[in-house]
C-alpha cells in the first residue's frame, strides 16, 4: 500500500501503514500520535514491561470499533521479538500453551503500537531467560468504585491502604487506571509469603474497619457506593493495565502514576484524568513515580530503551 513507510527504530526496521488513521475520533488522535506517545514514554514504561508476558487490546478501527484481546503473539511477529511459551490451563481456546510476546525494548513497543495495540496489560510476575515463570515481584490492589462512588473515594481508601502497608514497612505506589478507578502497587520481590493471600487479608481488614465504604467480595450487588478492593488481580493468571498504557476511551487517557499528595488532595474525578500529552509532561516533571517497583530482570542487564 502507498501509505506504508519503512522506519528504523533502534537497530530494527519496521514497515508501518495507515499512520494518519484516526484511532481516537473525538480527539482526532491518529495512529502516528499513538506511536509517538509510546516512543516518547518508553524510557519510563519499558522497565514495567520488561520480562512480563504481554496481553494487548487491539483496536484496528479505533476506539469506537471492534476490539480484541490478544495473548498469543501474531503470526507475522518479527523473529527478534522475545517470546515466552507458557502453559495456560483452562484456556477458552483449548490451547495447552500460548506464545506470549515480551516487550523488552523500544522496537517491540513500537511494533505493537503500530498494530493499534492501544492497551498493554501485564501480570505481577516475570519470566527468566528460559521463559520460565518466576515468583511475583509486584503486588497490586485494584480499587474499583461502584457508582455513585468515584476515584475520589478510591483515593481515600488508597490512603488508608498505604497506612496499613506502612505497618509492614511496605512502600506503595499509586496510579490511575486511566478509566474510573486506580491501583496501588507494592514491591514484592524476594518475599516468601503469598501476595494474593496478603492482599486479601488487607482488603478484608479495610472492609471490616469501613464496611460502609469498602467491599472485598466480588459480588457486584455489594459494590454500589463503595470501593471494591480487588485483591484477586494477584492471581498469576490475571493481568493489570501496565503503567503509562493508553486506554480506549473517547480521549487518549492513560494509566498514570500519581504522587501521594495528589491522592490525598483529590476532590473531583476530573483532577486525575490525564491524556497522553499530560503524561509526557508529568514524566518531564516527576520522572517515573513508580520507579520503586523496578528491579533488574533476572539474567538480564537493565538497559535503556
Amino acid at each position: 500500500m502507498a501509505d506504508k513507510v519503512r522506519v528504523k527504530v533502534g537497530d530494527r526496521e519496521l514497515t508501518i501503514g495507515n499512520l494518519q488513521k484516526v484511532l481516537y475520533p473525538e480527539a482526532g488522535f491518529t495512529k502516528a500520535e499513538v506511536i509517538d506517545y509510546y516512543s516518547r514514554v518508553a524510557p519510563v514504561m519499558l522497565p514495567h514491561l520488561r520480562g512480563r508476558p504481554l496481553t494487548v487490546k487491539r483496536y484496528p478501527n479505533g476506539v469506537g470499533g471492534t476490539f480484541f484481546f490478544e495473548k498469543n503473539r501474531p503470526a507475522h511477529t518479527p523473529d527478534w521479538v522475545r517470546t515466552a511459551r507458557l502453559p495456560v490451563p483452562g484456556s477458552t481456546k483449548d490451547r495447552d500453551t500460548i506464545d506470549f510476546a515480551v516487550v523488552d525494548d523500544l522496537p517491540t513497543l513500537v511494533y505493537f503500537a503500530a498494530l493499534a495495540a492501544l492497551e498493554f496489560h501485564t501480570p505481577m510476575w516475570r519470566v527468566d531467560d528460559d521463559g520460565e515463570a518466576l515468583p511475583p515481584d509486584v503486588m497490586v490492589f485494584d480499587l474499583d468504585p461502584g457508582a455513585p462512588a468515584s476515584i475520589v473515594e478510591c483515593c481515600r481508601v488508597a490512603s488508608r491502604l498505604r497506612d496499613v502497608l506502612r505497618e509492614d514497612d511496605l512502600p506503595a505506589c499509586p496510579k490511575t487506571s486511566g478509566n474510573k478507578g486506580m491501583q496501588v502497587y507494592v514491591p514484592w520481590a524476594g518475599r516468601s509469603d503469598d501476595a494474593s493471600e496478603y492482599a486479601k487479608a488487607v482488603a478484608q481488614r479495610l472492609e471490616g474497619e469501613s464496611p460502609g465504604e469498602v467491599v472485598s467480595k466480588m459480588a457486584r450487588k455489594l459494590r454500589p457506593g463503595k470501593v471494591f478492593i480487588d485483591w484477586s488481580q494477584n492471581n498469576p493468571a490475571k493481568t493489570t493495565v501496565t503503567p503509562y498504557s493508553l486506554r480506549a476511551n473517547p480521549r487518549p487517557t492513560a494509566s498514570t502514576p500519581l504522587t501521594w499528595e495528589e491522592v490525598e488532595g483529590c476532590s473531583s474525578a476530573e483532577e486525575l484524568v490525564f491524556t497522553a500529552g499530560d503524561v509526557l509532561a508529568r514524566v518531564e516533571e516527576h520522572g517515573d513515580l513508580m520507579a520503586p517497583l523496578v528491579t533488574p530482570e533476572p539474567g538480564r542487564a537493565r538497559g535503556g530503551p
